[in-house]
């Protein structure tokens, strides 16, 4: 791809010198512009130039909106093309490294107690993106996306505790406006969520894990606070196809067919599922150059499959990391440039675009209510990626799908200087609360009375889906006390016996844990929840704490996206002079339509969000939504009850965010959960073995292309010792000639996809343990050079007093032809 040409063939407008007469002809950078004057070349740019000043003169005379003061704090590097970039803010981002234990640990996602990690694919991340106002720099918000399964309590207690601690220069940041989302990857360490509930498969919490996760997150916070600049923003939308199908068609199908019609455009896009991408480009004033992209789109972190044990941030981490490595040498971009790939309506979708098939010989799909198979249970059904057939843990396919996303948000970001909208209005808002969903009283849209309940799960939860079918008899859809064991009537009652009025608050979800009145030994699952958005110019941010279905993440958009066009009607943006002068912030033209997206499931994980109808079906969606029917109906009412909050200062609506004082607060549990993790006792070495040393050493010759792939087996020790956030376990190093002689530059290191770095003990009594790195050349369509290579592993091993201490490794030297 020619990075100096759009997808037509032309040549880019960065790439071309605007001249004083207007031409923006590319000029010969070896030539100089000689103007004569004598000559009438001169005329133009000073006919421009008093042109320009009398119309403002005249501007201010007549309008009284424009003054010389004013121009003459204009920065003249803005003159004359930037009107088309739309108002400035201040912009700024930043990444870090939040890979936890990637052994020994439970994976978060699949709830599978046996899912433990035994090594790491792809290193995990925080990407933060600030936006702020240049006038008002405390009007400001950060959209954090974790290569997590979700956002947390407690994890958001600890990101904001310890900005707190760094100071007053980040005494900005707190529960208003900080946003923390997960990509939704099933491929990451768990232990680290705030509630009992997702702790149980877990051993409890994992508090190496947690401080991860807080740390990376601060740390990317931190990055993208000192890179705040002046900057602009703009947004673009674009279709992605082949990424997501919807997994319970079944209950989609509930919702009235004229809703579903509206949706419906075509039979490759026929609104069973979101196929629409947006994309939010960060750009910073002072050259022009993009430091980030930030992009919302639903597909579920389920392409690595239940039996994979390899970290990695699934198929959204895919598309960060091919956007990130393609920047790194693109033009318009600037060094550390940031790609986030933030979840949307999230809920019903899936990566495994080729449908749920049972697993069972018969060669059937799975049944179209239940997703059961020829023995009535749904153990066998599984959906398929598009290279279900490689017995690879779903690898192959999570990368294809990871792909799928990048190369239309490539595309995107290409052309979105001339197919994008700008950002343009001078208000960066946000609103946050804690909301008690318990038991929430509230009028429908119809005028009719409503109430959420303390949470609950129902039957069809244990089921699973197709992505990562449930265990016993549990299906969904028709599962009930009375299709089901009578032990887990048993089990139910002898957890938590649900009143009459949970049940029938609930109905008609039959209770199978009624989770949100159980509080011992703390609380297993949320009942206040966080209710959070943001807003910058036109584009509204609805931050959700679940995973909204595809129709229900429509009706919250559309509500917020009506209610927001009566109520900022009134709000007003700078016309940009037709000369592309920066604007002031005064009154001007109405506020562009609104542009809203939902990203999530953010803050607090409070499972699913359905619509009424699709609650009804109780498949598993609607089974995992805990509050009951209205549970949608209760979001959307309490995000437009403090939408006024992001209208502007000069509204008459007071903007100032509403305060968190006398609560409602959820617990923050980290420093209370249980815990039965067991620790590293100590690291060995087999017999006449030092740690680092090559038990199986590379071959001598690898050829690209016809599947050989360079692989070592080190004597290790396990990496809990140190998490090496920041830095590697595992790097492919080639050598150069130079004059000076040989000199090894880092080719692969434990971030990138095709560098698999594998953990397995050898023996519990005496510690020892073994490490393989294998270089799985070409599966991310990255050009490799024929040379001389090596591999390099770094580990600390712990000692029975318990100090750790570092050790290296190093292979063999081969040849890659």
């Amino acid at each position: 791809m020619d990075s100096r040409m759009d997808e037509e063939g032309h040549s880019r407008p960065e790439d071309r010198l605007l001249r004083p007469d207007g031409d923006t002809k590319r000029e010969d950078s070896s030539q100089q512009r000689n103007f004569s004057w004598r000559g009438s070349s001169w005329r133009k740019p000073v006919y421009f130039v008093l042109g320009s000043l009398l119309f403002i003169i005249l501007l201010h005379r007549t309008a009284g909106f424009v003054s010389l003061t004013a121009f003459a704090k204009w920065p003249m590097t803005t003159w004359p093309s930037d009107g088309h970039l739309g108002d400035r803010y201040l912009v700024g981002v930043g990444k870090a490294d939040i890979t936890g234990p990637v052994v020994e640990i439970n994976f978060m996602g699949y709830a599978d107690p046996k899912q433990l990690g035994t090594g790491l694919r792809q290193r995990l991340y925080s990407r933060a993106f600030i936006v702020g106002d240049l006038d008002r720099p405390d009007n400001r918000f950060v959209y954090l996306v974790l290569d997590t399964q979700s956002g947390d309590t407690a994890v958001r207690y600890g990101i904001i505790n310890t900005l707190r601690d760094l100071g007053p220069e980040y005494a900005a940041y707190g529960h208003d406006n900080i946003a923390v989302t997960g990509t939704h990857s099933h491929a990451g360490p768990a232990g680290w969520l705030n509630y009992l509930l997702p702790q149980i498969t877990s051993k409890g919490f994992d508090h190496q894990g947690y401080r991860a996760i807080v740390d990376g997150a601060v740390l990317s916070i931190r990055r993208a606070h000192e890179s705040l600049q002046p900057g602009y923003l703009s947004i673009g939308t674009t279709k992605v196809h082949g990424a997501n199908i919807n997994r319970s068609l079944f209950a989609y199908l509930a919702n009235p067919q004229e809703e579903r019609a509206r949706y419906n455009i075509s039979a490759e896009d026929d609104g069973s599922v979101e196929k629409d991408m947006t994309m939010l480009r960060f750009r910073r004033a002072s050259d022009k150059k993009n430091i980030g992209v930030l992009t919302w789109f639903p597909t579920h972190g389920t392409s690595l499959l239940g039996n994979n044990t390899l970290v990695a941030g699934d198929n959204k981490g895919v598309a960060a990391y091919l956007f990130e490595k393609g920047m790194r040498s693109y033009p318009t971009a600037a060094d550390d440039f940031v790609a986030a790939f933030s979840q949307a309506n999230v809920g019903d979708t899936s990566p495994n675009v080729l449908g749920a098939w049972c697993e069972d010989g018969t060669g059937q799909m799975c049944s179209f209510e239940n997703s059961t198979c020829s023995d009535g249970k749904s153990q066998a059904c599984h959906a398929r990626g598009p290279f279900f057939r490689a017995d690879d843990s779903g690898a192959k396919s999570c990368f294809e799908v990871g792909r799928r996303q990048f190369e239309p948000a490539w595309a995107l970001y290409e052309r979105l200087d001339y197919d994008g909208t700008p950002v343009r209005g001078a208000w960066v808002k946000s609103f946050h609360i804690f909301h008690n969903m318990s038991g929430f009283s509230f009028r429908l849209h119809n005028g009719s009375e409503a109430r959420t309940c303390p949470a609950a799960l129902g039957y069809s939860f244990a089921a699973g889906t197709s992505d990562g079918p449930g265990a016993f008899d549990f299906t969904q859809h028709d599962g009930n006390e009375n299709t089901t064991s009578p032990v887990w009537r048993v089990v139910s009652r002898l957890l938590k016996e649900p009143t009459d009025a949970q049940r029938a608050c609930h109905s008609p979800k039959p209770i199978l844990m009624d989770v949100g009145e159980m509080y011992s030994p703390y609380q297993w699952t949320p009942n206040v929840v966080d209710v959070q958005a943001f807003r910058v110019g036109q584009l509204m941010i609805i931050v959700s704490p679940g995973e909204a279905t595809t129709m229900a993440g429509r009706r919250w958009k559309e509500a917020v996206r009506d209610a927001s066009a009566e109520l900022f009607k009134g709000d007003k943006v700078v016309p940009t002079s037709v000369f592309g002068f920066c604007s002031t912030r005064v009154a001007g033209a109405s506020v562009e339509s609104p542009v809203v997206v939902l990203g999530g499931p953010a803050n607090s994980y409070t499972h699913y969000i359905t619509t009424e109808e699709e609650y009804a079906i109780q498949r598993y969606e609607g089974a995992s939504t805990l509050y009951g029917p209205h549970t949608l109906a209760a979001y959307i009412n309490v995000t437009l009850s403090f939408l006024p909050y992001l209208s502007s200062s000069n509204s008459g609506v007071d903007t100032t965010p509403p305060s968190h004082k006398g609560g409602p607060f959820p617990p923050d549990n980290s420093n209370r959960s249980l815990s039965f993790v067991p620790g590293v006792v100590r690291d060995g070495t087999p017999l006449f073995k030092l740690f680092g040393q090559a038990l199986v050493d590379v071959e001598k010759v690898y050829r690209r292309g016809q599947g050989e792939l360079p692989r070592v087996v080190f004597v290790g020790a396990n990496p809990r010792n140190d998490l090496k956030l920041e830095g590697t376990y595992a790097q492919v190093e080639k050598m150069d000639a130079t004059g000076l002689g040989q000199v090894w530059h880092v080719v692969r290191d434990d971030g990138d996809w095709d560098l698999v770095f594998k953990w397995r003990r050898t023996s519990e009594v005496m510690g020892t343990s073994e490490v393989e790195i294998v270089w799985e050349i070409g599966v991310d369509g990255l050009e490799v050079e024929v040379g001389l290579y090596r591999f390099r592993y770094f580990g600390d091993a712990k000692g029975l007093m318990g100090k750790v201490v570092p050790f290296e490794g190093v292979s063999s030297v081969f040849t890659l032809l």
